[in-house]
């Protein structure tokens, strides 16, 4: 029998490699029909004129971490630690495929193809599903690879893993030491697991979002066992005018303040370091903090390429190759209630 050749797709965000590429990664962000749900001729107008009017304060930012996002060199180096986890599992290769800036999906595809694999492992690096996130990634994945001539190749496709147990350890170990050092203050320890927040219209839509990362969360606390650490769940990076989830991270800051608590917080739904964590939460969010008086403020690491994480990820594969090509979240079948219409998979709990 034919020996396989596994070709894995890792998915992400992206995020500009330079002050040039600001403009225009904004222009496709809001281009995309997921984030901005309006009709397409009005959404390719209102991409323009908010990318530009955002990006003269993005290329600040950016600029606290050396002109642009090192997220696509934190996901190379997740990308090559899997392939050496997957060691022994016959020709391995991954591939990255961000969805608003360089390498695109048709450009992972036509690497893919070039490859010639004879299966496909599709693994969002979005632990927790979002209509905005993983499936607008598979969405744009889908026509890359009609593009490339990928369409009939077996493809095994992973929608969500907010609770795999590799995942919640590299949390988990990255908190030992924050946590250590918010109660050399003295002060009762709060601990703020910040994920990036939703307009709360797509989540009554059916978005599965939240609840998936209130799982995470549920998960890590009970990894952490440690009765009395006050725990909240809290949304960051609120744009726009419209109603987002809560709370927001920044309320949560301000309340820590006035509760004279020691502060950790630990981004929960992000699996690298990128403007969100290394401006959002260690720059603009510890000023909120000490002007608030906050006691002692801590930030977590994200996962990154913890040797748990990897593994986790590395597992996930091996088990989604052992299912029929397809859509499913960690353990194969739904995880998602019923009620929850923007999942992906068929049935419920």
């Amino acid at each position: 029998m034919r020996e396989h050749r596994t070709a894995i797709v890792l998915f992400n965000l992206g995020g500009p490699d330079g002050p040039a590429a600001v403009q225009p990664f904004l222009r496709n962000l809001f281009s995309d029909p997921a984030i901005l749900r309006v009709p397409g001729p009005l959404r390719w107008f209102l991409a323009r004129l908010i990318a530009g009017r955002r990006a003269p304060v993005a290329r600040e930012i950016y600029g606290r971490i050396g002109g642009g996002s090192p997220i696509l060199a934190n996901t190379e180096a997740q990308a090559r630690a899997l392939e050496a986890a997957l060691t022994g599992q016959g020709p391995v290769k991954c591939f990255i495929a961000m969805r608003y800036w360089h390498p695109r999906a048709e450009a992972a595809a036509a690497a893919v193809a070039a490859w010639k694999p004879t299966r496909l492992v599709l693994l969002p690096l979005y632990p927790q599903f979002s209509t905005t996130t993983t499936a607008s990634s598979l969405a744009e994945w889908d026509q890359a690879a009609v593009k490339a001539g990928l369409a009939a190749l077996p493809s095994h496709r992973l929608c969500c893993y907010p609770d795999e147990p590799g995942f919640v350890a590299a949390l988990a170990e990255g908190l030992a030491a924050p946590l250590a050092a918010a109660r050399e203050s003295g002060r009762p320890v709060r601990l703020l697991l910040s994920a990036h927040g939703l307009p709360k219209k797509i989540v009554a839509a059916g978005d599965p979002y939240q609840w998936q990362v209130e799982r995470t969360a549920a998960a890590l606390t009970a990894r952490l066992a440690q009765p009395g650490l006050e725990v909240v769940v809290c949304y960051q990076s609120r744009v726009g005018p419209l109603e987002w989830i809560g709370p927001s991270t920044e309320s949560e800051v301000r309340r820590a303040g006035a509760d004279r608590v020691a502060l950790v917080i630990a981004p929960v739904a992000f699996v690298s370091e990128h403007s969100e964590t290394l401006v959002e939460l260690d720059i603009e969010l510890r000023h909120v903090a000490e002007a608030a008086g906050v006691a002692s403020y801590h930030r977590a690491p994200t996962v990154d390429a913890r040797a748990d994480f990897i593994a986790g990820l590395a597992r996930l594969v091996r088990e989604g190759l052992e299912r029929a090509p397809g859509l499913a979240p960690d353990g194969g079948r739904r995880i998602c209630p019923a009620g929850w219409g923007g999942c992906p998979c068929a049935g419920g709990i």
